[in-house]
């Protein structure tokens, strides 16, 4: 075995001998995959078909295949298309709402909450600044802030 290994050439498509799988070894045990059932019929839905409309010939999807067949059905009477072309329309109408409000509104109560909060610990801080500037202000005048808060606004020193 020695020997081989120092004749075998490692290259392309000649991986050294020590990697290689063994014999009856495979390379993906698990195997592939299985695709689930939404998965399948929404592969199946995706596919595109070639019809004709209006005499002119078209490719879409077999979803919109499915659709249009039903629509063209429930007009034509039958009632059984009509029932599931009406449930379709609800169950997408009930879905539309349900995205609709969640998109106009992206707070949630509790967010508006903490942005209330601190809207008010900000107002608290910014009035507490503006006071303390005040009584400094004041301090720096030589005036005494208790007198400033007494008068009666005339300012002139006259009387």
């Amino acid at each position: 075995m020695a020997d081989d290994e120092q004749d075998y050439k490692v290259g392309h498509g000649r991986p050294p001998l020590r990697t290689r799988f063994k014999k009856g070894q495979s390379g993906n045990p698990g195997g592939r995959r299985k695709k689930h059932m939404p998965a399948l019929l929404a592969d199946a839905l995706n596919e595109t078909v070639v019809v004709t409309v209006d005499g002119e010939r078209r490719e879409i999807t077999k979803r919109e295949a499915i659709v249009h067949q039903l629509v063209n059905k429930s007009t034509t009477a039958d009632l059984r298309a009509t029932k599931m072309l009406f449930d379709m329309m609800k169950e997408a109408e009930q879905k539309a709402d349900a995205a609709g409000p969640t998109e106009k509104n992206p707070f949630a109560p509790t967010d508006k909450e903490v942005v209330r909060r601190l809207v008010e610990r900000i107002r608290r801080q910014v009035l507490a600044e503006v006071a303390e500037k005040q009584r400094e202000t004041a301090g720096s005048n030589g005036d005494n802030p208790a007198e400033i808060a007494g008068s009666n606004g005339d300012t002139s020193d006259d009387g």
